[in-house]
């Protein structure tokens, strides 16, 4: 059974229709990889799934619940929302740590403060919230940060602070880890250590999607590659068969334009 089935998603904002008729599955153990031009409706795509855009139409299951239907408002429900948030963990571009908390603080926040509603919390706070360390700890320490933990984002390259974003959305066990696009805020000499983190990830059977430029990357590390261009599927398949041997001319353009850069 797929992980995650989207069904006939679409978003407009106005008269624009940003997304039309999207449908994919991913196997849990999968990397997608989410390819196409700027405007080509990439990051609206993992908006939706992370509950940061609401559709206008379609469907979204995760391990067969129906977890967002645009025909069923009760899949709407702020209350229901924060709790289906949880399936997904998302690495955004610009890292969005919080400046005024250390990296190990990053990491541990969100699940400190969701252990609050835990009916064992006041009984059993200072053992929860050690593991909870503990976690955060080996977590950085994966990413090759334990020496890093009581810096603050402020003290930390770009490389590291978007290692440590993985982290903090990794702390959270997410079903689904959405990266949208991770390098691009990154100078070239930080892009590969960011990108061997991924790498390592999805050797590891992490399920994955990666909104990416790097077209190299995608082909090596990704199962399968979705190319989008002006809100809709144009090509899905095997990563090295669309990036290599794309079947339609629209991809094949795009791809032809980056082989040229």
């Amino acid at each position: 059974m797929s992980i995650l089935e989207v069904r006939n998603i679409e978003k407009h904002f106005g008269a624009t229709r940003v997304l039309e008729d999207i449908s994919f599955s991913l196997e849990k153990g999968q990397a997608l990889a989410i390819i196409g031009s700027s405007g080509s409706g990439k990051t609206t795509l993992l908006r939706c799934l992370n509950f940061l855009e609401t559709p206008n139409h379609g469907s979204i299951a995760v391990n067969g619940n129906v977890i967002f239907d645009a025909n069923d408002p009760i899949t709407q429900r702020e209350a229901e929302v924060r709790k289906k948030r949880l399936h997904f963990g998302l690495v955004f571009q610009s890292f969005n740590l919080f400046p005024q908390y250390t990296a190990l603080k990053n990491v541990t926040l969100a699940k400190e403060l969701l252990s609050q509603e835990l009916p064992e919390y006041k009984q059993n706070k200072k053992a929860i919230l050690e593991e909870i360390q503990a976690e955060g700890r080996e977590l950085l320490a994966k990413m090759g940060l334990s020496e890093r933990a009581d810096h603050y984002p402020s003290q930390l390259s770009g490389g590291q602070q978007q290692r440590v974003a993985i982290a903090r959305a990794l702390a959270l066990k997410p079903d689904i880890l959405c990266f949208d696009e991770p390098t691009s805020a990154l100078d070239p000499e930080l892009t590969g250590e960011v990108l061997k983190v991924i790498r390592s990830l999805a050797e590891q059977k992490t399920t994955m999607i990666i909104v990416t430029h790097e077209m190299a990357f995608a082909r090596d590390v990704a199962d399968e590659v979705i190319f989008m261009d002006g809100g809709v599927i144009v090509e899905k398949g095997p990563a090295r068969q669309v990036i290599e041997h794309p079947q339609e001319e629209r991809t094949r353009q795009f791809l032809s334009r980056y082989a040229e850069n």
